[in-house]
């Protein structure tokens, strides 16, 4: 069915309801950033397949916003759809809410499904209709009603995360919690991020693609935690492990009528950004609720020693696998018809072969030549760009293993450069180089930092739409906060900003180069306590990730003394840390790719 049939439908249900205005967000029911298949509800709509964005359906209008990572594949993909592309953030570009507020009419009426939407998000577009004396309408799933071979829900066995890999019981962790209810004077909890519940209960599930989360509701007061969860998710040894924890199971379509039966005189803890708006609906309007950031959230992004123990042997061996996959590919290339499919498939086999490796942390990122200036690009096998003796291939991967996520970028030459492509690769590396090495007090935060990464790229009039690093989950999602690395604020300032040891962080800029190139360097890095002195506590970053620097893309005479300095220490690292899991071949290649540069 063409996406012009599909909004033809979508707005003869709309009709029906007497809705003017339909939001598609793409969201589960838990605001989670990567959804199951049967949640891809604005990429049915619309076509566009990237995990961030959305659609805004009108009887005469269909638009669609995501942010810089996806300008050029959602260009693409929109081609012909009747679908008219916003590019997030980009100056002259209304956000949803600014464009939704300029076509408002009086008695206007926005429709979405609640269960989608957040509380924080409802509430702002009940503000607007206020003006126009309108409705908000969110007790229905128009995608639903069309989506005639929609997807099947996902439940997903949960299994149990053994305290060696976590260091922190579930007792421990509600302890915790509760701690923070009291000061925020709460008598409940209200959790929706699955990424927070799964690491609170220490257990892990499937619902999602390499996202190792169970839809589920948790629900927190000063004696109980109630799990609200699909029960063939269950097994016997989790039911006991649970209620051992003093955690009470219940289905997970009651959560609703659980809200609906707190007493009004309840003080409710909660984060309106994930807890979604037809949850909040149900809560009695006396109930007092305290909005802030899941207790949770900065708990699990500071890893704990064992957290931070078993998450550098993972990224010990998932260097081994990235090391060993650019070996293949650089005496490989030229040889036979690879494609970029071909690399990527080969890659995810190396790490899946792994007895240690339970999945991808993401799907892998192979993009050659032009394709890698989208920044999420996806290579399929019927289209993917064959790999020549000449240029870039950019590979972003990743791996879950039983002790820890990883997530890693390497752009690799494949043959000849051109001057240009050369100084963006070396700008880029300095970048990374640069923000891995800095020592700084206590206190900053990514916005703070994040300029020692774009600096060499400014200085040319070079930018990248998207942030330069973001945390990473202990076995969870790829993507975590609030640590981050970025110079554009779309919050108020907060504590929570702030970056402080056990953090870990990705080192990830980029250039992206429209119809020519993509350029991407990653690695992991923790943050470590440095020196105390009289000014403070000074913090610095320990590199986590351990794999090859392609050199053969370097101008060195962009490069400072110490910038060849920081590389060369951080390629002896490489060399003595990977060196001992590989064969002789590997080996000598590797002492050869990690041999020292200097400006002679």
């Amino acid at each position: 069915m063409l996406q012009a049939d599909r909004i033809r439908m979508l707005r003869e249900e709309m009709r029906k309801e007497n809705i003017d205005i339909y939001i598609v967000p793409t969201a589960d029911y838990h605001a989670s950033e990567y959804v199951g298949e049967y949640f891809k509800c604005r990429e049915y709509i619309t076509g566009f397949t990237g995990s961030a964005g959305t659609a805004v359906i009108t009887a005469d209008q269909a638009g669609l916003w995501t942010d810089g990572r996806y300008f050029i594949q959602a260009e693409q993909e929109l081609e012909g759809s009747g679908v008219t592309l916003f590019r997030a953030g980009t100056e002259g570009t209304p956000s949803v809410r600014e464009y939704i507020k300029s076509i408002l009419f009086e008695k206007c009426t926005i429709g979405f499904d609640g269960r989608c939407i957040s509380a924080k998000s409802a509430s702002e577009y009940q503000d607007l209709v206020k003006e126009v004396k309108g409705l908000v309408r969110m007790d229905i799933d128009l995608i639903g009603r069309i989506w005639k071979d929609r997807p099947t829900f996902r439940s997903s066995t949960v299994r149990i995360l053994d305290q060696s890999i976590t260091g922190e019981s579930i007792s421990s962790k509600l302890s915790r919690i509760r701690e923070k209810m009291k000061e925020s004077g709460s008598d409940v909890h209200i959790i929706s991020s699955l990424y927070d519940i799964s690491w609170i209960l220490n257990l892990r599930g499937n619902d999602i693609d390499h996202v190792p989360v169970f839809l589920s509701f948790l629900f927190i007061t000063d004696s109980k935690a109630d799990l609200f969860i699909r029960e063939e998710c269950i097994t016997d040894e989790v039911r006991r492990y649970l209620t051992a924890a003093g955690v009470r199971i219940f289905l997970y379509d009651t959560v609703y009528e659980a809200a609906a039966s707190m007493p009004p005189a309840s003080k409710i803890l909660l984060d309106r950004q994930t807890v979604n708006a037809l949850l909040v609906e149900k809560l009695h309007p006396d109930i007092t609720i305290t909005d802030k950031m899941n207790p949770s959230e900065i708990m699990r992004a500071i890893k704990n020693e064992t957290e931070i123990a078993c998450t550098k042997k993972a990224h010990i061996r998932d260097g081994v696998i990235m090391t060993k996959f650019i070996y293949w590919l650089k005496t490989n290339i030229g040889k036979t018809g690879l494609t970029e499919y071909d690399a990527a498939q080969y890659l995810d086999e190396l790490r899946l072969s792994d007895p240690e490796c339970t999945d991808l942390s993401f799907d892998t990122i192979s993009a050659y030549g032009p394709n890698a200036a989208m920044m999420h690009y996806q290579a399929k096998a019927d289209t993917a760009a064959t790999l020549m003796p000449s240029g870039m291939l950019l590979v972003d991967s990743g791996g879950h293993y039983v002790d820890g996520t990883t997530d890693i970028t390497r752009t690799i030459v494949l043959g000849p450069l051109t001057d240009e492509q050369k100084e963006a690769y070396t700008r880029v590396l300095i970048g990374n180089l640069r923000l891995a090495d800095v020592k700084f007090l206590q206190g900053c935060t990514g916005y703070t930092l994040d300029i020692l990464a774009r600096e060499k790229l400014w200085a040319a009039g070079i930018d990248y739409r998207c942030g330069t690093g973001h945390g990473v989950g202990h076995i969870l999602n790829v993507h975590e906060g609030p640590n981050a690395f970025r110079w554009k604020r779309s919050t108020p300032y907060s504590d929570d900003d702030i970056i402080v040891p056990g953090m870990i962080t990705t080192d990830e800029p980029g250039a992206y180069i429209d119809g020519a190139y993509g350029i991407r360097i990653e690695n992991e890095l923790l943050c470590v306590e440095d020196e105390h002195n009289e000014y403070g506590q000074f913090l610095k970053f320990e590199q986590l990730t351990f794999c090859p620097i392609d050199t053969d893309a370097l101008d060195v005479s962009l490069m400072s003394p110490d910038d060849l300095i920081r590389l060369n220490d951080y390629h002896r690292q490489v060399y003595e840390t990977i060196a001992p899991f590989l064969n002789a071949d590997e080996k000598d290649w590797l002492k050869a790719a990690t041999q020292e540069i200097s400006h002679e």
